[in-house]
């Protein structure tokens, strides 16, 4: 989405406060982009600025000077932040006919026509329902067709109108909380309504608009309404510019409250995590295709080719030379079913790869279509639904799936397409009714998808598709940009603390160390005493740095301050320890581990590389010895004391061992030049060039500075101590 600086940097200083020279700076803006109704806005707000000021000057005391001013900038926001959206409507072309073109349908705006409207809209279906009952009458299909037809395309020009409007007053947000609360009105239509006053907030930030979004979840009793508003309210919340809410002070007291009931906390929680879950909808995409599918595919008696989906006899070649084959391709298929059942069931987007294919059809053109709940009357897909060839067979498929409402549309308009491509066989059993709907991923029960957290999933898949497929995405302030909402200062609440410190685990689960970060410095100062707090804040601080917190060290010995027998504590703090190269303390802490665990191979061979760096290396042979019976096939203890014997001269033995870590499959680069350095300091320095030759080869492209690695402080050191000169290490460079 395009962005004016000016602008920005206008209501920047609206957001810092400085009232005075924002009117200024817009004042120049308009001279240069003139619009009366803005720049006659600006002069009353102008001459109320100043005549507050001139007050100011004389000296009298105004017990509201204070408020005035807050109202005042709250005036030169809202009026900024309409220009911002005037300028966003002029500069896109897509934008500006989003605009205009509902307001050229329509001339008569006004939401006490158009609830009445949605009303009777309501009405009549009712009564269509009635005839078709037999309670009233014959119903009449054409005039049951025109009338959703023609309420479509009232809902579709009230979206635009919606999404391009500017920033609203409280009594027209009002009227809407009262439209979206309201009992009479088409559930549909609610839904797509919260839609489209969600991305109108992302595109200007309207505290009207928050106000409805947070207003309709708390107070509404359609769940599909609510889950939405939701997912509205907390993503306008994500992109709200730093300052709205010291300016919008009620704001916090609007979070407070939600915040306040358990169950939204609980909520706030688990759509943080479903937000995540959606953005590895990729990664999900690539092991279903690389590794699920394949296997589904092998087990299948269905062949994909350019003429379409062919049925493969069963009574193959194949199956009667190797008839073990088949039915370990069958075994295959039903694990790669269970995982993909699986991972459907933890949250992934399982769908994504293949419906994003199906995103071209003309029915995706319209924006709103993204966001329209499903349902069988809408226009562009009534005529395939009723097509009794395979009506039974989408009404099962798309009640027994976890598809998000754009892929049912997208499903219904494909399977219109490739209807007349099926196998014969297989086009019979959907016409008859008698075809098995069993979508991949596997069926969803019907009480799991009346509840909350799978309502709000599947609008978010919706979501996240528009933002990823729409052909005018970049139009858009994409949410997902932003999506760790739990790091916003509104949602830094005590009452929070639990749902942050396990959405901060959720996210260490998926190594997304720079977020738990953020949500985690965000957690209230009196909620920090916690021993979880400190382990996850150290171990998310280790992967991702951050100098204004603690360090990692820090954070595990105040970990272990709150449970000082704490094994988990101690081993992460001598880790710290060893990694930040303070190996005597690391070896205290080792000690102190080895009397909990004696045996622990881990912790001892941690103990012995620090006795090494201390130049203790007599006493961790000692500890590797024991290491080495009894883990003889260790290759990481033979590593260890291969070193260890280089280091207290006992070259013949380190020898044995280097041939021997050489000898394995993939030697590591380290194992040839420690080696190397034992050939050198033996005195073999011919076999030593040439080792050191292979430790530059196995470098590749990236390359290796060989002198530098000379001249590393503990390695040029050892080399002295050997009396390998510097002269001598010049000579073996050249060599090498």
């Amino acid at each position: 989405m395009k962005q004016n600086e000016q602008l920005n940097e206008i209501l920047g200083l609206v957001l810092n406060g400085q009232l005075g020279k924002a009117i200024n700076g817009l004042e120049n803006y308009l001279l240069a982009h003139p619009r009366q109704s803005d720049m006659d806005q600006l002069i009353s707000m102008s001459d109320d600025y100043r005549l507050m000021a001139d007050y100011w000057k004389r000296g009298f005391d105004d017990p509201q000077r204070g408020e005035v001013y807050r109202q005042l900038l709250r005036r030169m926001y809202v009026l900024t932040a309409t220009i911002i959206t005037n300028w966003q409507l002029s500069e896109s072309p897509f934008l500006k006919a989003l605009h205009l073109r509902p307001r050229k349908i329509r001339k008569d705006w006004s939401m006490t026509s158009v609830r009445a409207a949605m009303e009777d809209f309501v009405a009549q279906v009712t009564m269509l329902q009635l005839q078709k009952n037999g309670d009233l009458g014959t119903a009449q299909p054409s005039s049951s067709q025109q009338l959703h037809q023609e309420h479509w395309q009232l809902m579709n020009d009230l979206f635009d109108y919606i999404v391009t409007s500017r920033q609203w007053r409280p009594q027209l947000a009002d009227v809407f909380l009262d439209m979206l609360l309201a009992p009479t009105l088409s559930s549909v239509d609610q839904q797509l309504v919260v839609s489209a006053v969600m991305l109108s907030a992302l595109q200007s930030f309207c505290p009207q608009k928050f106000r409805v979004l947070a207003q309709v979840y708390r107070q509404s009793t359609d769940e599909q309404v609510r889950q939405r508003a939701l997912v509205g309210w907390v993503a306008t919340l994500s992109f709200c510019p730093d300052g709205v809410w010291q300016l919008y002070t009620e704001m916090e007291e609007q979070v407070r409250d939600l915040c306040s009931d358990e169950q939204t906390r609980l909520d706030l929680a688990e759509l943080q995590m479903q937000l995540i879950y959606c953005t590895e909808a990729d990664a999900d995409t690539h092991t279903i295709q690389k590794e699920i599918l394949p296997d589904i595919m092998s087990g299948s008696n269905i062949k994909v080719t350019r003429q379409g989906l062919v049925e493969m006899d069963e009574d193959s070649l194949d199956d009667i030379l190797h008839p073990e084959a088949a039915e370990q391709n069958m075994e295959r298929m039903e694990k790669s079913m269970q995982r993909m059942v699986d991972m459907q069931r933890q949250g992934a987007d399982i769908y994504f790869g293949g419906f994003s294919q199906m995103k071209r059809f003309p029915f995706f053109q319209q924006v709103s279509n993204w966001f329209v709940p499903f349902y069988s009357q809408h226009p562009d897909i009534s005529t395939i639904w009723n097509n009794t060839r395979g009506k039974k067979f989408l009404k099962a498929i798309t009640r027994l799936g976890a598809f998000c409402d754009s892929d049912k549309y997208s499903f219904v308009l494909a399977f219109n397409q490739v209807l007349t491509r099926l196998p014969q066989g297989m086009l019979k059993l959907i016409e008859e009714g008698e075809a098995t709907a069993m979508p991949l991923g596997g069926e969803v029960p019907d009480e799991q998808q009346h509840q909350p957290p799978f309502m709000r999933r599947l609008y978010l898949q919706s979501v996240y598709r528009f933002y990823r497929l729409f052909s005018a995405r970049s139009e858009f302030l994409n949410p997902f940009d932003n999506i760790v909402f739990f790091a916003h200062p509104l949602l830094a609440r005590p009452e929070l603390a639990p749902q942050a410190l396990s959405v901060a685990r959720f996210l260490l689960k998926r190594r997304r160390y720079a977020s738990a970060v953020s949500v985690l410095a965000a957690v209230p100062e009196a909620e920090r005493h916690n021993f979880q707090y400190y382990m996850m804040l150290g171990t998310a601080l280790q992967h991702a740095p951050q100098t204004t917190l603690l360090s990692p060290m820090a954070c595990y010995r105040m970990a272990l301050d709150l449970q000082p027998g704490n094994e988990r504590a101690r081993a992460a703090l001598a880790r710290t320890l060893f990694d930040s190269q303070d190996y005597e303390e690391a070896y205290q802490a080792y000690s102190t581990l080895l009397q909990q665990q004696p045996e622990h191979k881990a912790y001892q061979l941690a103990a012995a590389v620090c006795l090494i760096h201390m130049q203790r290396s007599e006493e961790a042979l000692k500890m590797l010895f024991k290491l080495d019976y009894n883990y003889p096939d260790d290759l990481s203890v033979g590593r260890v004391m291969a070193w260890a014997l280089t280091l207290c001269g006992k070259y013949e033995q380190a020898d044995k061992r280097y041939c021997q870590l050489l000898a394995t499959d993939k030697p590591l680069p380290a194992d040839m030049l420690n080696y190397g350095y034992c050939l050198w300091l033996s005195g073999n320095i011919v076999t030593a060039i040439s080792m050191f030759r292979q430790f530059v080869s196995s470098q590749g492209d990236e390359g290796v500075d060989i002198e530098k690695e000379f001249m590393h402080s503990s390695e040029h050191e050892l080399l002295l101590q050997h009396g390998i000169t510097d002269t001598d290490i010049r000579l073996m460079v050249d060599a090498i």
